[in-house]
């Protein structure tokens, strides 16, 4: 089984063109990109663009991040990859926001901590490109 290093070794990353708000939401919004509905409230991640149209439904706001995707496919039995990523931003002292899909994850960091972040995973070997 490989160990979670072995990805980042010429692994595909791309980070999003646009830039997002995490925001807190009365409702899902059909413009988002991501939406998470638990039992206490509704989060969304859409582009910052778009968000006069939705001002009556945001709640809370928080602008200025990027999206870097992890474009290589994860097994879902992989143990400590998240764990690695987020160690290996946190010496750069970047916050970041996690999110995963079934075999793809994601990271949001700040605008102002993106070439950080992207100078320390291309320093781990991965490939990085925008989209």
């Amino acid at each position: 089984m490989k160990k979670p290093e072995d990805y980042f070794n010429n692994g595909e990353v791309y980070v999003w063109k646009e830039t997002f708000a995490v925001a807190k939401s009365k409702k899902p919004l059909p413009d988002a990109v991501v939406t998470i509905q638990d039992k206490n409230e509704i989060t969304v991640i859409i582009d910052q663009e778009k968000l006069e149209a939705h001002k009556d439904d945001l709640v809370e706001i928080d602008k200025d991040w990027k999206i870097i995707t992890f474009d290589m496919l994860l097994p879902l039995d992989m143990v400590g990859w998240i764990a690695k990523v987020s160690d290996i931003l946190a010496d750069e002292k970047i916050s970041i926001l996690i999110l995963s899909a079934y075999s793809t994850d994601h990271v949001l960091v700040k605008t102002s901590d993106l070439e950080k972040a992207v100078n320390k995973l291309q320093s781990m070997g991965c490939r990085i490109s925008e989209r």
